[in-house]
């Protein structure tokens, strides 16, 4: 229970107040330092690093705690090598092997100064590049600020027990003399040492003095301190005098406290007091426990539960100087008593690294994974050492290492770099797009083609050529065929909801009405070569009423299907993410499919009628023969269309779009050409065989041309 005060042990064991219970001390512990060098390393960004460690308590204990508090952080140690109590044979062959295969920059030391042989062997290996980080016990060694460790020590971080001043104190150290303290046994030999000389050997009565070599001479006492250079006399660096300094305040508070108890307010048995000019040892402790004040540096000390100081270092960076030396600059602080994540503070700006360099050095077992990439672990390695893949189809890696890919929404897509989600580009038949443009103009030009038919059937309506072709009918049939070619225009653009219920209804019914009249026409001329017969009894059959009614009745079937799909399940809009990857694709969902078949199926099935009943009578009398050019018409729309459905059903997209409208076009056109393009070529180049002499009689006609 005989109080202790230690200005200089810092081993973590010491806290335990269950072995040492009268143990305080004025540095702070290791595990503060630990805490602290974990955070330098985190705060560079180091991820690699390896850890040298003294072989004894002070080494083991504090590497051991480095370890854990880096590996909280994801900080990988390539390796922990305890450095022998003596720096010879294989052991340390090991140690410097070790050095030299690393791959880690960052070479944490946890030493004091054996760690000058450790140095020695890493100049005569020629081990450079690495970024030493120093413990307190050697971060202001000296036997390492020669010219021989400038290479491999410079840019050295250290910690450094926390510094002060003292008032009086180099006064108090200039004023030293033998002469003013005689009782003073350590002076004489301290001055003996400084001056190089020799005190006489005082004997009883008389002074006798003694033999001196060359090198040394008899010392007088009128020797200056001030005279030399001496390296103690250099208040830059009160670390270890310092602590020692507040240890003696701590036990002077502690004293004087225990001089002003007051009986009933006192630290023992029934709150008594000890006396002051008569106390026991143990005494003194719960005084010492409880001291906190402030000292001349205006600095408060105190002590925790623990017996410890709150963990205070400075920072310090080995630049060298002109002398081939180094400087240990003050570039930090690491203070305990700070906020979480805030007891590291640093002049990033003021570090010198190592070959001068201001830039701060990377110790990394594997480059980060940039954007776009993520880490995969190596077997049989740690963590820190990884490979980058880049993400798959669809993800994306927005920071840099990360360990696992983001997958974008179904709107979408990974931008080229794979680190930002996009949104899906849209596929639609546009009017933009060049396919989009030729098919709408080839629409607009091929509904020139009816519409400029039409008008020169009006303009030649009373000719026989027209009269005997149904002209009503004809002129029904070409608007058809004007509005099948334009409903081709309402599937180029951007899907909506109307266009979906519109394109496909008007795509049924027009041609619907167009093939029904094509079924008149037809039907027309058979009855009309058979009323020819004088004993006929479908005369009375023949007739615009007969015309209208076929057309009416073949219509009707596909209104009431395409209203019966509208109300039953009508198309809609829909966007498709599995066509293509990384587009969405636009497109009209028919609703049902097996109606718009039937649509289609019930399109074949009046265009096979028209077919049969044409080739059926197509060697009528020449008079008669639009029956051959309605064959003709039919065999070409049958092709077109048998030859849409694999191709529609083989493509998605827009590219199903344009083979609609190409299937629209080519069959609307071979309508044009074989049914009125023969018609046009009489009624505008032939205008001799649009007579009604010629239609009653042409073989005559042509006879009489001929002889």
């Amino acid at each position: 229970m005989y109080l202790q005060i230690s200005y200089g042990s810092s081993v973590q064991d010491l806290s335990d107040k269950t072995q040492f219970p009268s143990f305080l001390r004025t540095t702070a512990t290791d595990n503060f330092q630990a805490y602290g060098l974990a955070k330098l390393v985190i705060y560079f960004n180091w991820t690699w690093v390896g850890i040298l460690a003294e072989d004894n308590d002070y080494g083991h204990q504090g590497s051991h705690l480095l370890k854990e508090e880096l590996e909280k952080a994801d900080v990988c140690v390539e390796f922990l090598v305890a450095i022998p109590d003596v720096f010879s044979g294989t052991k340390a062959i090991n140690v410097i092997d070790v050095l030299e295969r690393s791959t880690a920059k960052v070479i944490v030391v946890f030493s004091s100064s054996s760690v000058h042989e450790v140095m020695q062997r890493v100049v005569s290996r020629n081990i450079t590049g690495k970024i030493w980080i120093a413990s307190d016990g050697w971060s202001t060694l000296t036997q390492l600020s020669t010219a021989e460790f400038l290479t491999i020590c410079e840019g050295t971080l250290g910690f450094s027990v926390r510094r002060g001043n003292m008032p009086g104190f180099k006064e108090f150290l200039e004023r030293l003399h033998p002469f003013r303290t005689p009782e003073d046994i350590f002076l004489k030999t301290f001055w003996e040492h400084t001056f190089n000389c020799k005190w006489p050997i005082q004997l009883q009565n008389h002074t006798v003095s003694v033999i001196v070599n060359e090198a040394s001479a008899l010392c007088t006492g009128s020797e200056v301190l001030q005279s030399l250079d001496l390296p103690f006399m250099d208040m830059s660096d009160l670390s270890i005098s310092y602590n020692a300094y507040n240890a003696v305040y701590s036990v002077a508070h502690a004293l004087h406290n225990l001089k002003l108890c007051q009986p009933g307010k006192g630290p023992f048995v029934n709150r008594t007091c000890a006396e002051a000019h008569d106390f026991q040892p143990w005494q003194l402790l719960p005084y010492i426990r409880n001291v906190h004040f402030k000292n001349s540096n205006g600095e408060e000390v105190f002590f925790d539960a623990n017996g410890n100081p709150p963990g205070i270092y400075d920072i310090l960076n080995w630049q060298p100087t002109p002398k081939r030396t180094f400087k240990f600059v003050t570039v930090g602080r690491f203070d305990s008593r700070a906020s979480s994540g805030l007891e590291l503070t640093l002049n990033q700006s003021s570090i010198m690294w190592n070959g001068g360099e201001k830039q701060v050095p990377q110790s990394v077992c594997s480059e980060s994974c940039p954007l776009g990439y993520r880490k995969i672990s190596v077997p049989g390695k740690p963590p820190c050492c990884f490979d980058c893949v880049q993400c798959s189809e669809g993800e994306i890696a927005n920071k840099t290492d990360s360990t696992e890919c983001m997958k974008c929404s179904e709107d979408d897509w990974p931008n080229q770099q794979k680190d930002e989600c996009v949104k899906k580009p849209m596929e639609f038949l546009s009017y933009e797009e060049p396919l989009g443009k030729v098919l709408a103009a080839a629409s607009l030009g091929a509904a020139v083609l009816p519409a400029v038919i039409l008008i020169i059937f009006i303009q030649h309506q009373n000719t026989p050529l027209v009269k005997a072709n149904n002209r009503e009918l004809s002129y029904v049939l070409l608007v058809s065929l004007f509005l099948c070619v334009l409903c081709s225009l309402v599937f180029i653009g951007r899907p909506v909801t109307v266009t979906c219920l519109v394109r496909q209804v008007a795509f049924g019914i027009t041609f619907a009405l167009c093939l029904s009249c094509i079924l008149a026409k037809t039907v027309i001329v058979v009855i009309a070569f058979k009323a020819t017969n004088s004993d006929s009894k479908i005369k009375r059959w023949v007739g615009p009423q007969l015309s209208k009614s076929i057309v009416i009745i073949a219509m009707s079937f596909q209104v009431i299907l395409c209203a019966l799909w509208l109300v039953l399940s009508p198309p809609s809009v829909e966007r498709i993410n599995s066509y293509k990857i990384g587009i969405i694709v636009v497109e009209c969902n028919e609703g049902s499919p097996a109606a718009f078949w039937c649509m289609l199926g019930y399109m074949g099935l009046l265009a096979m009628v028209s077919f049969v009943v044409a080739f059926i009578s197509r060697k009528l009398p020449d008079c008669f023969n639009e029956a051959k050019f309605i064959t003709f018409s039919m065999l070409v729309f049958i092709s077109v269309w048998l030859s849409f459905i694999p191709a529609y059903l083989s493509t998605r997209g827009k590219y199903m779009v344009a083979v609609e409208i190409f299937a629209i076009l080519s069959s609307t056109c071979g309508l044009m050409s074989c049914i009125f393009i023969p018609k046009c070529y009489i009624i505008l180049l032939r205008p001799d065989m649009n007579t009604k002499e010629f239609l009653l009689g042409r073989g005559k006609f042509i006879t009489k041309k001929q002889k």
